[in-house]
Formats: structure tokens, sequence, C-alpha cells
């Protein structure tokens, strides 16, 4: 009993961190893009670019959502949230020594990573 409580605890733990994760960077693309690709112009305001960040965003809040409300779909859209957060975050990189472009690739690695392992956790 008492290892299956901690089991409990540990997927609960995961979870949460992973929502955190999902809000976060969902939060980090939104507004990268909103306060600042915008007014950056140039190769900041490539349509595809801007496509990606806002899927990223899009995907990190539906990830979190489901988890939230404790879907069994949620494994499926950790893992595309996982595979669209690695592409953002190669897309920012290539941004170079661009602080908030790479605050925003770093977030996206995180929230990647964090998906991926809920993904894998419950498949």
């Amino acid at each position: 009993m008492a290892i299956q409580q901690l089991n409990l605890q540990q997927v609960n733990s995961q979870i949460q961190n992973c929502i955190q994760d999902c809000l976060d960077c969902y939060s980090v693309c939104l507004n990268t893009v909103s306060t600042y690709c915008v007014h950056q112009g140039g190769m900041h305001t490539e349509p595809a670019h801007i496509r990606l960040m806002l899927d990223c965003a899009e995907i990190c809040q539906t990830s979190a959502n489901f988890m939230l409300r404790s879907s069994d779909l949620h494994v499926r859209t950790c893992a595309t949230c996982a595979e669209i957060c690695d592409r953002c975050a190669q897309n920012c990189d290539r941004f170079g020594d661009d602080s908030q472009m790479r605050a925003c690739a770093d977030m996206c690695r995180r929230c990647a990573e964090s998906c991926r392992q809920m993904a894998l956790a419950r498949a």
C-alpha cells in the first residue's frame, strides 16, 4: 500500500510538473511572438516561424488542459506537444545570440522533455 501511495505521489508530481512546464511554455511562446518578434521584424516575423511558435503555444495549452481534467488522451497530446516543442526550440535556436529567442528555445526544450516523459510513462 505504501509503495502504491509513493508511486501515485510521484505520478501526481510528474503531472503537476508537466502541467506547469506546458503553461510556462505557452506563456513564453505567446509573449515572445506578440511582444518581441512582431517588434523585431525581419526573420522574427517570417510566417513559418510565427506559425510554429503559435502552434507550440496552442499545443502546450491544450496538453495542460488535458492533464488538468485527467483526460486519458493526455498521453497523445503530450507526445505531440513534445514533437512541436522540439521543432520550435530548433527554430528559435537559429537566432543565435538573441537572448529572448534563446530563453524561448530553452523553455520549449524543458517542456518537450517533460511531455516526452509523461507520454512514455503512460504509454
